[in-house]
């Protein structure tokens, strides 16, 4: 079994539905999820101009291999309306792999750990509630540190506990 970060987020519709759907789902699907962090209440990134995001990390224990796993979330995505009309458009859900164990990842289609969540307040703070001594398996700094020296100033808020 590999221990799995993933990222659930939502800025459409019944955002807390559809973060609970894809739970639902993802432990149907892929197996057991070991924890969630709270639901935080974010700004949209990269086009500020959408409605604000909900988002909230999980750790699963799997069987299934990287692509493997990619390609169930990806189903579980289309099953809950997601549409990639545009990059960092509005989405039902999106669904991201953080870390899968602690191994390092590079293709076409999987990148992992995803390259730019040692950036984002809205991925480092759930994920810092649940895994604060996780150590990025690339940049040998723990969740809590990376946090701690973030940049990003963007607006998150823990709503749900």
């Amino acid at each position: 079994m590999v221990s799995v970060y993933l990222l659930l987020g939502s800025n459409l519709g019944n955002r807390q539905m559809f973060l609970q759907q894809a739970a639902d789902y993802i432990s149907a699907q892929v197996r057991s999820i070991q924890t969630k962090s709270g639901v935080y209440e974010t700004q949209s990134w990269g086009k500020t101009d959408l409605p604000d995001y909900l988002n909230q990390v999980l750790l699963i224990q799997t069987q299934l291999s990287a692509e493997d796993l990619l390609n169930n979330i990806l189903a579980i995505e289309l099953l809950l309306g997601r549409e990639r009309l545009e990059k960092w458009g509005a989405r039902t859900i999106d669904i991201d792999i953080l870390f899968y164990g602690d191994e390092i990842i590079n293709k076409p289609n999987l990148v992992v750990p995803h390259p730019e969540l040692h950036n984002r307040r809205f991925t480092l703070e759930p994920l810092a509630e649940i895994a604060p001594n996780f150590v990025h398996p690339l940049l040998q700094t723990t969740i809590n540190e990376l946090k701690n020296d973030l940049q990003d100033k963007s607006d998150v808020k823990k709503i749900y506990f």
